[in-house]
């Protein structure tokens, strides 16, 4: 018997048993999709989370005061001010592409008919570049409007609808913060949200940082930007920052200089982990598959007991016997995984036809390990049974009833 009968006994065999052969291979065409869907998600999450850290801003250094100072004079004097901003503006001219600081306030508005509390950042126009804040409407802050002290003022887009419904109604308008009174420019938001996690709320004002001085007693930075022009100096950068800002203060203060950089190392870890552990449970959905094709097959062997033995008695020898029902095997399992594979593809492609803002990578090397793993499962879960059909006598085999 060569290969080609062996495909076609096989075949005529599992026809004989459709809905078994079926209920077989519907395993590993669970376990095959489940790998390049887990693959698929896994890559997909990595990236995403990824990008939003990059979009962020995976050159950024900020920089903040922790403590140090034991009365409240030392403590003004030991806060990150303006002179430190055009200290590092400066001195890291060529290494980096902005400086910003940033003096938090607040202050009360009516909103939807109740005084709630308003954040109110002052800062300048490089801040605007660090933060990669998107104009929605009017014009940004520039730095004439910082220079000459005007009182002008941006709001985020959740503020400027809840004021005057529209992001272009609110330009023109005039607000009052502290008793002043600011002409809206623009209005704004985060390119890439940050949760709350940084200064900007869905309820904030920007004004020019010269400005709030005038109604902040304590001139307080917190936090410090910092945007570098080289990726691969955002370390070394960091360090000349901190020397810096310690050089210009007290030796008994403390600051926090941090970057994005170990974050983004910290994301990467975790989700290699949850990839891993994620295809470890798509593997053992394939084991499982595999055990399934082998107790069918052991039972198939039981079954066709007879049907052995009058192939052995005309004839046939162990091995082919043995090739016929490994190759049964291995027909289900790469039948299913197949199936399995295109399933597992057509459903992150679809995606794309519904949506552009998520981008779904469909792993190469998942569909080939897939397809491998089908291969192997038929052939590692067929052995048994094909050996256990190869070794029975065929006289014992013929009085089987």
């Amino acid at each position: 018997m060569n290969l080609g009968e062996a495909l076609r006994f096989s075949l005529q065999a599992l026809r004989a048993n459709k809905v078994r052969t079926v209920l077989t291979a519907l395993g590993l065409v669970i376990g095959n999709a489940a790998v390049i869907l887990v693959v698929t998600v896994s890559l997909t999450g990595r990236e995403m989370i990824l990008d939003q850290i990059r979009a962020v801003g995976s050159n950024l250094i900020y920089a903040q005061y922790e403590t140090g100072s034991e009365t409240a004079v030392q403590a003004e004097g030991d806060f990150l001010k303006e002179s430190d901003v055009e200290a590092i503006r400066r001195q890291l001219a060529d290494r980096i592409t902005a400086a910003a600081g940033v003096i938090t306030s607040y202050d009360q508005m009516f909103l939807a008919g109740r005084a709630q509390d308003v954040a109110v950042i002052g800062s300048d126009d490089q801040y605007i570049l660090i933060r990669h804040l998107q104009l929605l409407a009017g014009r940004f802050m520039d730095p004439s409007d910082v220079l000459t002290h005007q009182k002008v003022a941006m709001l985020t887009e959740k503020l400027a609808i809840k004021l005057y419904g529209s992001q272009t109604a609110a330009v023109g308008q005039v607000i009052k913060l502290h008793q002043l009174q600011f002409t809206v420019i623009g209005t704004f938001k985060e390119r890439t949200s940050t949760f709350g996690l940084a200064e900007l709320r869905d309820e904030t004002v920007l004004i020019p940082s010269t400005v709030i001085r005038i109604f902040t007693k304590v001139e307080r930075i917190d936090p410090l930007y910092v945007q570098v022009r080289d990726s691969n100096d955002v370390e070394a950068t960091a360090q000349a920052v901190r020397q810096i800002i310690e050089s210009r203060h007290r030796k008994g203060a403390r600051y926090s200089v941090d970057t994005l950089t170990a974050i983004l190392d910290a994301a990467k870890k975790i989700t290699f982990v949850l990839s891993i552990v994620l295809f470890i449970v798509a593997a053992i959905a394939l084991v499982i598959s595999g055990i399934g094709i082998m107790n069918i097959m052991l039972v198939t062997v039981t079954e066709r007991t007879r049907e052995i033995g009058l192939r052995k008695a005309v004839g046939a020898s162990r091995r082919e016997v043995m090739l016929q029902f490994l190759t049964e095997a291995v027909i289900i399992s790469v039948a299913g995984g197949s199936i399995g594979i295109l399933i597992g593809v057509s459903v992150p492609l679809s995606v794309q036809f519904f949506t552009d803002a998520v981008k779904v990578p469909v792993s190469v090397a998942s569909v080939v390990i897939a397809f491998a793993v089908s291969v192997a499962v038929g052939v590692v879960f067929g052995l048994l049974p094909a050996r256990r059909a190869s070794r029975l006598n065929p006289t014992e085999a013929l009085r089987y009833e």
